[in-house]
């Protein structure tokens, strides 16, 4: 991984990695928050936020939830917290002030109190009940994609997550439609002997909680950081001048990639200074229709009916030449710039017959006497080498 504390130790594995070196669950840095205000000092300790956000499942789901011991914990430890009939065991991924943030950014009142509890500090027996209950979660995705499939239902099951304690387990699915899944409530109760809910999650989810890396070489934002996901569509791709090309603007989810949304603001507002009206431009050799603009360089390409030529024009060129037609007038040429110095191109010469130039056709007249007299002096060369 990238994180420097996981240079291999002595044993062979990674210092810093959670997963026992092998790093397949991305718990070095899945979801992970650097807490940036904890080593600023407060006045009053007891104003400080009592809510932390605990990760679940290696991170792949967080939570909050309030601290009402008088324990203090700190970023890493594990903590055991209310769940439903019994308990759940998580680690704690952000403490202080930046959780006070997180919870104003999800319009989430600190004063809630139906916010759930943190129990006590993780002992053996809990850690043993936990690490039985995860054993079983792979076997368990099995064993519940047979049982959808049997049943004939229009879902997939992504990952299943048992509760530390083995009394709940939560099924997480994708499905266009609406999905009638009391038959199978059932029988994943009778199955599984667990309290079931089954929680419906999107294709951007679905690939946050699978992980992979991206087009970029990078890990999927999905599954490292990214947390709130935006609606994408087309109209962010037009804007940036990128062509409409599903396979490479689609992500491993088979999605619109999140990333388009990341520069779409800057693009937004460097093209108000383009004008909304010069979409054509009336030359005298025709209508000429814009092709696309350049935001970096400041230039607005035109291209002329009949022609694949295209001419990259300045703003103000622009401009004028929209104010002449506004005034019926049409101009005669659009007077390109060149793109590497932003200077007006020089018109290029055209072709003149100057008196004394060989045409091509008397060059090919002379090409064709000089074949004719190779061809007739050959044989003639070879009755001289006889004779000698």
């Amino acid at each position: 991984m990238g994180c420097s504390a996981c240079s291999a130790s002595t044993g062979g594995s990674p210092l810093g990695c959670k997963s026992n070196g092998g790093c397949s669950s991305g718990s070095c840095n899945r979801l992970n928050v650097h807490d940036w205000l904890a080593n600023l000092p407060f006045a009053d300790p007891e104003s400080s936020c009592k809510i932390i956000e605990i990760s679940f499942n290696n991170g792949s789901r967080k939570d909050y939830y309030r601290n009402t011991t008088l324990q203090t914990f700190v970023k890493g430890d594990m903590v055991a917290v209310e769940g439903v009939s019994g308990f759940d065991v998580g680690m704690i991924n952000m403490t202080g002030e930046l959780v006070r943030l997180q919870l104003k950014k999800k319009n989430i009142d600190e004063a809630n109190t139906e916010i759930k509890k943190i129990l006590r500090r993780v002992n053996d027996m809990d850690l043993q009940k936990m690490k039985e209950s995860k054993a079983r979660e792979p076997e368990a995705l099995i064993r519940a994609r047979a049982i959808a499939r049997q049943l004939k239902l229009g879902m997939k099951l992504c990952e299943v997550e048992i509760q530390a304690d083995a009394r709940k387990a939560t099924f997480f699915y994708t499905a266009d439609d609406r999905v009638d899944f009391r038959e199978l409530i059932k029988i994943y109760a009778s199955e599984f002997r667990v309290k079931v809910e089954m929680k419906q999650i999107g294709a951007r989810q679905e690939a946050g909680k699978v992980g992979g890396i991206g087009s970029c070489g990078r890990e999927l934002c999905c599954s490292t950081w990214l947390t709130d996901f935006k609606s994408v569509n087309t109209t962010a791709a037009r804007y940036q001048n990128l062509s409409i090309n599903q396979t490479k603007l689609s992500g491993q989810c088979g999605r619109l990639k999140c990333c388009l949304n990341y520069e779409l603001d800057t693009y937004l507002d460097a093209l108000q200074g383009f004008p909304d009206d010069a979409d054509f431009l009336e030359t005298t050799r025709g209508n000429a229709m814009l092709i696309k603009k350049d935001i970096f360089k400041n230039l607005m390409w035109y291209v002329l009916p009949e022609s694949n030529k295209q001419f990259p024009l300045t703003i103000e060129r622009v401009k004028k030449i929209r104010s002449l037609n506004r005034q019926g007038t049409k101009v005669e040429e659009l007077e390109a710039v060149d793109v590497t110095t932003g200077k007006a191109k020089e018109a290029e010469p055209e072709f003149v017959d100057v008196v004394g130039q060989i045409s091509l056709r008397s060059l090919e007249r002379n090409s064709k006497k000089r074949k004719q007299k190779e061809q007739q002096q050959q044989p003639r060369r070879r009755d001289d080498r006889r004779r000698r």
